[in-house]
């Protein structure tokens, strides 16, 4: 995390210097859309890595090595499986496809998940840092507009470096390992 908040600033350096060379409208356009894109990042970032933490240390996470779990995730209706079915199947009757239906409305039946579970896993979308961060860019664009400084291509460039910088410092962390 120190990483990624380093990069960011060192990053805003040459935003700020092409900025302020560009103008006043520039500068306040990419700085608010720079600083509040960052905001959002990290806090989404800090909440889903608290999420993960609670849920392995309530153990709802599986382990990772269960492979026969993870190739029924993968192919659930085994089209990869090396093996092919040893006779033809048999056409298709008005019987078979209503049990077809009803078999696999059973087993969406059984996958349907609970409220209980679908609040629990929203907890890291609805957390007060998100929400918070979103309110702040919020307010930024708003007071950009307000004023008059709203400029559409020095914001968005502003909006989108942060989210560059993070996924490149992220994906450079990883292939160091």
């Amino acid at each position: 995390m120190h990483r990624v908040l380093g990069m960011l600033l060192l990053m805003d350096v040459p935003v700020l210097a092409v900025a302020a060379w560009m103008g006043v409208d520039w500068l306040a356009n990419t700085q608010i859309a720079y600083v509040t894109s960052a905001l959002v990042m990290g806090a989404s970032m800090f909440s889903y890595a608290r999420m993960v933490r609670h849920r392995l240390a309530a153990g709802a996470i599986p382990d990772v090595d269960d492979r026969e779990m993870i190739d029924r995730i993968d192919d659930p209706h085994g089209l990869y499986e090396e093996e092919a079915p040893a006779e033809p199947e048999a056409p298709a009757t008005a019987e078979t496809i209503k049990a077809a239906i009803q078999e696999e409305k059973a087993r969406r039946k059984e996958h349907r998940r609970s409220l209980g579970a679908t609040l629990r896993d929203s907890r890291a979308a609805m957390s007060f840092y998100r929400l918070g961060a979103y309110g702040v860019l919020i307010f930024g664009f708003f007071y950009l507009r307000g004023h008059h400084l709203l400029h559409p291509i020095p914001y968005l460039i502003g909006l989108s470096l942060p989210i560059a910088v993070i996924v490149g410092t992220l994906m450079l962390r990883k292939e160091a390992e």
